[in-house]
This record gives C-alpha cells, structure tokens and sequence, in this order.
C-alpha cells in the first residue's frame, strides 16, 4: 500500500511538468496555524477550477508533495486527455457497449438524461469486471467554465499517483472514505457517540504525536471509528479551539474535520488528523476560491458543538485488506456492483491521474439532483 516513489522523488518526477499545467507556485502555510502539523499550498491562477490547492502531512516533503499532486489531479482534470466520442447512450448499446448516465451525479436543476440524447462519451474500466464503460464526460471533468453543465462536477474520486494503479487505489479510498462519512452522518447523535475513540487506542507514535500537538495548541480533539460495511477503517477527526467551543456564540469555521479511509486504522488517523489540520489552515488563511464570505458568518450547529461531550470508548476498527484486489473484494461483499476508473492523464507522462465513479456508494454533500442514494436512505430507516 506505499506509494512506488518516495515524497521528494515523486516531487522531482512531476516538477518538470508543473509550468505547462500552469501551476505557478508552490508556498508553505504552516506557520499560519499555531499547531504546527505541516500544510502546503500551491496554485493554479488560470484554472478553470478553484486555483488554490492544498496539502498535508507528517513532514514537509509529504505535504508539499500532497499539496502539488493536488494541483496537478485538477489541472488535468479540467482539460482531461481523453478519446471522447459525440454520441448517444442508445447507438452505443446498440453497438454492444456499457454506457452509464451515472444518474446519482446529476446536477440540481438539471433534467435527467435519455438514452437518445445527445452527450460526449469518454470510456473507463470497470474495476470489478474488467469490461469497458462509457461515462458521461462531463461528470469526470473539473471545466467549472461550462455553461448549463447536466452534471455535478466534483473532486470526488479524482487522484493522481506515480502511476495508474497507485492513483486507481487512492481515488477508490476517497470513494470508501466519503461514502462511509456520509452513511456516519444519517445515524441517530447517541450512535454517532458511541464510536468516539481515543487517540491512545491506535498505539501508534505517529498518531500520538499528531494528537499532542494539537492538544498542547489549546485544541480540543474529538475522534469517530466511521468504517462502514465496506470494512475498510475510515476515521474522522473533529478540532475545536477550547476557547471557540466556550464561547457564547461559535462559529461553523470554529470546528474543522478530517476524514481518512486505509486498510491500515493509524494511516486512516493520521490522514483524518492532518486534514482537520489543513482545513484550519484554510479557514484562518482565507485564500481558497471555494471557501465563501457567508461560510465565515454561519453560526455553528448544536449538533456538531455536542460531538465535543462524546466519550471515546469506542473500539478500533480491524484492519482491512492490504491490496487493490481485496478492496475490490470488500466492495463487491458490500453490494457494489461497479467501480469505474477513467484516466485523464496522457499515458506517457511520469504520473497518473484517474477518476473512480462508484455508482453505488454515497457521495459527499453538493450541487446534485440527489441528495441521498440507496444505501443512506436505508441507513437512516435502520438507525
């Protein structure tokens, strides 16, 4: 589950490439925040997606890294290297293809699609069938310059790697960690509690060392076991300035949140925990195009406010399988019947960037026609 190259080689690898993207700079934030857990920025002043692109990690070369891989997953998203074909879902089903309209991505407002309209098709493979998929193009692009757009374009499942596979693995996590996210948000607030855990049940040294940090910042940590049925451990981590939280009236920017899916519990922390730093970063930095005037003025739920009075006693998710074949396993075991990666990325470059559309799990909150999809909704009735 490593990465084929270490930080600073991958860096090394993509640099070259960096100019023609149009990513102009590259900056370090972490001293914007008190904490001290390593954020990296890197921007993009052209793109026809947000420009300012954002990375974390243990060290600096991990988040400086994460921070321009970022940048290049949504430069190449938005002008994607794909063979695109102007069709109709109907002729190429009739000419013994696979299409998917991926209907739970339509955006809101928009009307759902027909067989015979009219659409540029890009194809994908599907993960668990090894077969060819035709997607809609404009759901696995990030060209936020479209007018009238049918789909919701999102960053979700887009990642990048040293190569297809490694960027293959990471998108389909993001897919598990979002659906898993959502699916802990449908349950009733007692439940939600019961899965607190405490940072000293990983027994790991960098999972320790991320929580004393930010303890000694004067922040208040609150950690979520939110594995789902998948069975890959996805944690999530909640941080709030203890003065924020006693405070007569919080604020929504006052509590930031992590979340990381891994087969590994002490990667997904830590990956939960350097997120819900970086997203601090963003909030106090006020530079991220995506990130609103009015977002700074919303007055802080009550139900996030009382995640802080959870107990951790909750238990530590088992680990999960250690290779892309056996997520694809865990996923089929889950009653996911397709996973499909779409590389965007010309294929003689020295990194790789993919969408991962997977139908079946939740998405994160946006834009959409559809809010919810089968499996929140029968989580919420269940709960």
């Amino acid at each position: 589950m490593e990465r084929a190259y270490p930080p600073d080689e991958t860096y090394e690898r993509v640099r070259p490439f960096l100019k023609t993207l149009g990513i102009t700079r590259i900056g370090r934030q972490t001293g914007l925040d008190h904490i001290g857990i390593p954020v990296w920025c890197a921007y993009t002043p052209n793109a026809k997606s947000i420009v300012v692109a954002q990375g974390k990690g243990l060290t600096d070369a991990d988040a400086r890294t994460s921070a321009v891989m970022e940048a290049i997953e949504r430069a190449v998203a938005c002008d994607p290297f794909l063979a695109r074909n102007d069709t109709c879902a109907s002729a190429l089903s009739d000419a013994g293809e696979r299409v998917d309209l991926l209907v739970p991505l339509i955006a809101k407002g928009r009307p759902l699609p027909h067989q015979t309209d009219n659409m540029t098709f890009a194809p994908g493979e599907d993960l668990l069938s090894h077969g060819r998929v035709f997607v809609p193009v404009e759901a696995v692009s990030l060209d936020r310059t479209l007018s009238n757009c049918r789909y919701w374009q999102s960053s979700d499942g887009l990642a990048s790697g040293n190569t297809r596979d490694e960027a293959i693995l990471h998108g389909l996590l993001e897919r598990i960690e979002r659906d898993a996210h959502v699916l802990w948000q449908v349950l009733p607030e007692p439940k939600q509690h019961l899965r607190c855990l405490a940072p000293d049940a990983f027994d790991d040294e960098n999972v320790s060392s991320l929580a004393t940090r930010i303890e000694d910042a004067g922040v208040m940590l609150r950690m979520f076991d939110m594995t789902s049925d998948v069975g890959i451990p996805c944690i999530g981590a909640f941080l709030a300035a203890k003065t924020a939280l006693a405070s007569p009236a919080p604020r929504y920017i006052d509590v930031t949140f992590g979340c990381g899916a891994h087969p590994s519990p002490e990667r997904a922390a830590i990956r939960a925990l350097t997120e819900a730093a970086q997203s601090r970063v963003t909030y106090i930095s006020g530079a991220r195009d995506d990130v609103f005037h009015e977002t700074y003025r919303r007055s802080l739920p009550e139900r996030l406010h009382r995640l802080f009075d959870a107990d951790p006693i909750g238990r530590l998710p088992s680990p999960g399988p250690q290779t892309l074949p056996g997520i694809l396993t865990s996923l089929k075991g889950a009653g996911v019947t397709q996973a499909v990666a779409v590389q965007l990325s010309a294929p003689a470059l020295p990194f790789a960037v993919v969408k991962v559309l997977v139908p079946g799990l939740e998405n994160p909150q946006g834009e959409r026609r559809q809010r919810f999809g089968n499996r929140a909704m029968a989580a919420s009735f269940t709960s």
